[in-house]
């Protein structure tokens, strides 16, 4: 817990909630759920209307109007140059049209993240922070697909570990943070229930999908060129590199601390995912 107190702790389930990234893996899950619960939500996008794009602070009022709160999800990571600027200039904007509260996504392990929450939690408004390890969906959502779909995850973990979260349990303590009492002031780690080696998931993986999926461990310039090879920052090369040191191998209580419950396991993501047919190359062809 951070020792600077929030200023206001008492959402309620009829608060309007601001999403930026809601068209992302955690702000979509996010703005469904405040949806099934009947809470008037925005989500903030570059597709969506009024436009929001870290890239154009000058849209961002219209956007923020009329928004007590918003769940922020920074794009692409925090880690990246950049972010802590964007945080504060979004900060001060918020402040600025009469938000109160921010729940703000952060990473395990990343400085350059944690910077961003201080932003925040000096800022004067409410907040929580969600700080949490990897997601489990970067194997079906993200850059760790087309790997999964290879047979081969070529990665430079070699034989680090991660315990892995699911997005739908970052997704429900958001949810929480902006609809009930009780959570501002909270820095939640989240994280998986277990540590995992990329050897492991591999092999939950194959299990799951009943493919043949293989970890090989790459170098990080052999990862940087593969990752500009899909059109990605070579930036997430030198994210492995800072997160995978063991800094973030062990499992936290983040989950059951803000819902009761435990975090749901990576093999039951992969069960479950497996089950759209998202791990199978010839749907993909289709």
């Amino acid at each position: 817990m951070s020792t600077h107190p929030p200023t206001i702790d008492r959402p309620t389930r009829h608060d309007p909630a601001l999403v930026i990234g809601g068209t992302g893996t955690t702000g979509r899950r996010v703005a469904k759920r405040l949806a099934a619960r009947g809470v008037p939500h925005r989500v903030g996008s570059r597709r969506a209307s009024p436009a929001f794009d870290w890239q154009r602070p000058e849209g961002w009022p219209a956007v923020l109007a009329g928004m007590p709160q918003a769940y922020v999800a920074y794009h692409p990571d925090l880690a990246f140059p950049g972010a802590t600027d964007h945080i504060a200039r979004l900060t001060r904007a918020a402040a600025e049209a009469g938000l109160t509260r921010l729940v703000l996504l952060s990473g395990r392990g990343e400085p350059a993240a944690e910077e961003c929450e201080r932003i925040v939690q000096g800022s004067g408004l409410a907040w929580t922070v969600l700080r949490c390890s990897w997601f489990a969906q970067n194997f079906s959502e993200s850059f760790f697909l087309p790997p999964v779909l290879d047979g081969a995850l070529r990665i430079p973990a070699a034989d680090a570990v991660e315990p892995f979260v699911d997005a739908d349990d970052i997704a429900d303590v958001a949810v929480a943070a902006l609809t009930e009492p009780g959570h501002g002031g909270e820095v939640y780690e989240l994280s998986g229930p277990r540590a995992l080696g990329f050897a492991e998931v591999a092999a939950i993986l194959s299990e799951a999908t009943g493919r043949s999926i293989a970890y090989q461990p790459v170098s990080h310039a052999a990862y940087a060129e593969e990752l500009a090879a899909q059109g990605l920052p070579a930036d997430f090369a030198d994210l492995f590199a800072l997160v995978l040191d063991g800094r973030n191998a062990t499992p936290t209580d983040g989950v059951r601390r803000a819902l009761g419950r435990p975090p749901r396991d990576f093999a039951d993501y992969a069960r479950a995912t497996a089950a759209t047919g998202v791990w199978q190359p010839a749907a993909v062809a289709r």
